[in-house]
């Protein structure tokens, strides 16, 4: 298994802390909106990478959080609490915002086929957590009291930045006016903060420095200790968190517990729409629930995710959409043809195994997605498999795909409308004893590529596969 290490900036070799056993953190959302389709692009390339982990015969502690206090509008400690912002434009509260956004959030994820996370983590529910991590880091002398607010100080260690590249030099010398101006260093950031800054916060609790809220950096550190320990293997995100929201989790858990925090970070490439990357600040994302109004399937969109590299930037048109629908539907029809006609082998001969063995092989390179579906389809338009091996090798194949294939219906309509107008065609034309019409039709529709079947519930067109 090989992954890349963004901290590396090259492909690894993956060795688990504990053989046989992989920990992993995957930043949640935070619930104040819909997820648009650029979050759950992040959350697919996390799943796959789990699949890929579970099939290289790895057990895997996935942990992810939610989300529902202190990650303010901008990244740096600058705007306003998201969850706050949500309320004042909705009038609801900030506790029924969460909880109505966690459940459309989980809605999204059951209709994408993502595998739930082991661990579930609220940071409401482990604000202690957070303020005895904000403690230790205090006693160790890493942090300083300013306008009521606890801030961590980059400059009491030396590495900070590494994840991203910074020079720590540069930051000092490059530091110009800072909205925040309790802050000794601009790239510092909020532990911790008090109703000096928010007079009207919704969210607060008692703290050794005031009654307040925690910053949202600290909540992922806190809560990923807590259930993967203070060393694990795996830490897991979109591109864009890596900047400011990853670094500062570094800093602040590695100058907490004096060693190496996580040992692999990988992180997902950004979906593009036009030439600009998905986000809620720039307003008109798209959702899933809004293609599925469209009329395609959440797993369209999966399918429409599996044909980039979690590592390249995707470009998200409807045109391009289409496209994977298309594939898809085209792909649950030869595997429906194949159920009709037999059952998944107990064991695959070699020209199956090969392609399994293929197909795996690409996805433990750093999660090879378009190479793996590459190598389902050859699979599938190979005449020398035979179909009892090839549904097994699907079935095999779709156990990190994530598409479903087990739930293809043989009896559904295949065709476009014009098909199956000729398949009525035919029906009328036996009813009538004509039967020479009859085999016309037949003929011309295995010349676009159906075979036309008769069941006791009338005739039905498969995919020739």
């Amino acid at each position: 298994m090989k992954l890349y290490n963004t901290m590396s900036r090259r492909v690894e070799e993956f060795v688990p802390i504990v053989p046989g056993k992989v920990s992993m953190y995957c930043c949640g959302p935070t619930v104040y909106n819909y997820a648009h389709i650029g979050n759950l692009r992040t959350f697919i390339f996390e799943d796959v990478l789990k699949r890929t982990l579970m099939r290289a015969g790895y057990s895997v502690l996935h942990a992810m959080n939610i989300t529902d206090v202190g990650h303010l509008t901008g990244d740096g400690d600058d705007g306003e609490d998201k969850m706050e912002k949500r309320s004042r434009e909705t009038g609801k509260s900030v506790w029924d915002i969460a909880e109505f956004y966690t459940k459309a959030f989980f809605r999204d994820e059951d209709a994408l086929n993502i595998i739930r996370p082991d661990i579930i983590c609220k940071a409401t529910d482990h604000i202690q957590e957070m303020i005895a991590l904000i403690k230790r880091l205090e006693e160790k002398g890493h942090t300083y009291i300013a306008g009521g607010n606890v801030y961590f100080s980059i400059d009491s260690i030396d590495d900070y930045g590494k994840l991203a590249g910074l020079r720590l030099d540069d930051l000092r010398s490059g530091a110009r006016i800072e909205v925040d101006s309790n802050k000794r260093n601009p790239k510092d950031f909020v532990l911790w903060f008090t109703n000096s800054k928010f007079a009207n916060q919704a969210m607060t609790w008692d703290s050794p420095w005031g009654r307040g809220y925690p910053g949202w950096h600290i909540e992922c550190s806190a809560m990923s200790m807590k259930y993967l320990g203070e060393h694990f293997d795996i830490h897991c995100g979109g591109i864009d968190a890596i900047p400011v929201h990853h670094t500062n989790e570094i800093a602040q858990s590695e100058a907490a517990t004096g060693h190496t925090w996580v040992n692999y970070w990988c992180h997902g490439e950004f979906l593009l729409m036009g030439d600009a990357k998905m986000s809620k600040s720039s307003g008109g994302f798209v959702t899933l629930p809004v293609l599925e109004e469209k009329g395609y399937d959440a797993l369209d969109y999966r399918y429409f995710c599996l044909t980039g590299h979690y590592r390249s930037q995707l470009r998200f048109s409807y045109e391009a959409l289409d496209g994977a629908r298309s594939a898809r539907r085209s792909l649950m029809e030869k595997i429906a043809a194949l159920k009709a006609e037999t059952c998944p082998a107990e064991k695959v001969g070699d020209a199956a195994k090969e392609y399994m063995d293929s197909f795996d092989a690409a996805m433990e390179n750093d999660l090879g997605a378009p190479e793996a579906v590459a190598r389902l389809w050859q699979m599938m338009k190979d005449s020398s498999v035979p179909a009892a091996d090839k549904l097994a090798a699907a079935y095999h194949m779709d156990g990190i795909l994530g598409l479903r294939l087990d739930k293809a219906e043989a009896e559904e309509k295949i065709g476009s409308e014009d098909d199956l107008r000729l398949l009525d065609e035919r029906t009328a034309a036996k009813k009538a004893k004509d039967y020479a019409r009859a085999d016309e039709i037949r003929a011309e529709l295995e010349r676009r590529g159906y075979i036309v079947k008769d069941t006791p519930q009338g005739a039905v067109l498969q995919r020739r596969v």
